[in-house]
């Protein structure tokens, strides 16, 4: 049998099975429900955001945060050495809010001027927010995320109902542009069969964890017990980072599509998404060469090669690859339905997003090693400094 078969037979065999294990677990990936009722106490939420050169989308994230319904609440913004106005727009809220009286919602600005050595900035900043914060529970959120007014009560609610430590919510990604949205949500389709965040919602299993950056609310003891953002000091997908933590220590964590109560434009344009990603792609395989290679080769076999061979494979091999492609394409929507708040139809552009994400890695993997380390919202992270982590 040539290679080209023996690699057809694989990639099929691979299709298979992560098509049965999603089809299995994707039932435990439920929508946020409403509530019906808080408990008696309701605890205290400490919503902590990281804010750096956010002017464009802080003010309306946290007003639509000044909106919750939730009774006990308190908002902590930290502004993380900000360059523009973002400190400027936060006070100016904080006074406004100040001097409504339909706004019973505190709101705490905390302004950082200095990174400490042996931190990343976003992580330093959330943790000056928990070490204000005040709650049973804090959530940590991103500065351009958009919440429904009952958001906060749903999730409190769950988490009570359920006896659940640790919730994390995936937003509906927005995208302007065909190419964008294909881009972002194969992105999202793609990190979904490495992480499976379905087996997350097993309580019978410690491995893996999952965090989502638009919405972490876990429980204070919880998060003090696995060390605070002190223990994820340097890495990059700290969200990720925390909810792994929280599983691995043992504590009961739950992901939930949020697709109806949170929403967030992560990009705005093509380039901006790429450049974005190919800071942190990298500590996604830890820094590993061997790691980010394995991904690449992955993304080749299994993503792209499928449609080339169902392209110009005409015999057997090309009819395994034509099933390879109905299993993407159906995976594909059926995730993404789950997932986002419409069905997405881009299915078509799988392998060009494939395409794009492979180029990424490489740049990701490429730009690191030139420069020896990461920037990050302006600041330098050395290579040798992010690994100790």
């Amino acid at each position: 049998m040539s290679t080209l078969g023996i690699i057809a037979i694989l990639t099929l065999l691979y299709w298979l099975f992560i098509s049965l294990d999603a089809h299995k677990g994707m039932h435990l990936l439920h929508n946020l429900a409403r509530s019906t009722k808080l408990p008696d106490k309701p605890p205290l939420v400490s919503v902590i955001i990281a804010a750096k050169e956010e002017e464009s989308t802080i003010l309306e994230t946290v007003r639509y945060l000044l909106s919750q319904n939730y009774p006990r609440l308190e908002i902590i913004a930290v502004n993380d050495r900000s360059q523009d106005a973002t400190g400027v727009r936060l006070e100016e809220l904080r006074r406004w809010s100040q001097r409504k009286k339909d706004v019973q919602t505190p709101l705490q600005i905390i302004h950082i001027t200095h990174l400490p050595e042996g931190w990343l900035g976003k992580n330093h900043a959330l943790y000056q927010g928990y070490q204000q914060a005040r709650g049973q529970y804090l959530l940590f959120t991103d500065a351009d995320i958009l919440f429904a007014p009952h958001t906060i009560t749903d999730a409190v609610s769950y988490m009570k109902e359920q006896d659940v430590h640790h919730l994390t919510l995936t937003p509906n990604m927005l995208a302007r542009g065909t190419l964008l949205n294909g881009f972002v949500h194969f992105f999202l389709f793609s990190f979904s069969l490495f992480v499976r965040p379905w087996r997350a919602n097993l309580d019978n299993s410690r491995e893996p964890g999952i965090g989502i950056g638009a919405f972490n609310m876990v429980s204070r003891t919880a998060y003090e017990a696995i060390g605070t953002h002190k223990a994820i000091a340097l890495r990059p997908d700290d969200d990720l980072q925390l909810g792994i933590s929280l599983k691995k220590a043992g504590f009961r964590q739950k992901v939930l599509s949020g697709k109806h109560v949170l929403q967030v434009e992560w990009y705005r344009s093509l380039k901006e998404a790429i450049v974005g990603l190919e800071k942190n792609l990298f500590s996604g395989f830890r820094y590993s060469y061997t790691v980010a290679l394995l991904a690449c080769l992955g993304q080749l076999l299994f993503f792209i090669f499928p449609w080339i061979g169902l392209l110009f494979l005409w015999d057997w091999r090309g009819a395994l690859y034509a099933v390879v492609v109905v299993l993407q394409v159906l995976l594909y929507r059926k995730l993404m339905s789950r997932l986002m708040s419409k069905r997405k139809d881009e299915a078509y552009l799988l392998p060009v997003s494939s395409s794009l994400l492979l180029y990424t890695i490489v740049r990701s993997v490429w730009l690191t090693w030139k420069q020896g380390g990461i920037y990050w919202r302006g600041t330098f992270y050395s290579l040798r400094e992010l690994k100790k982590k």
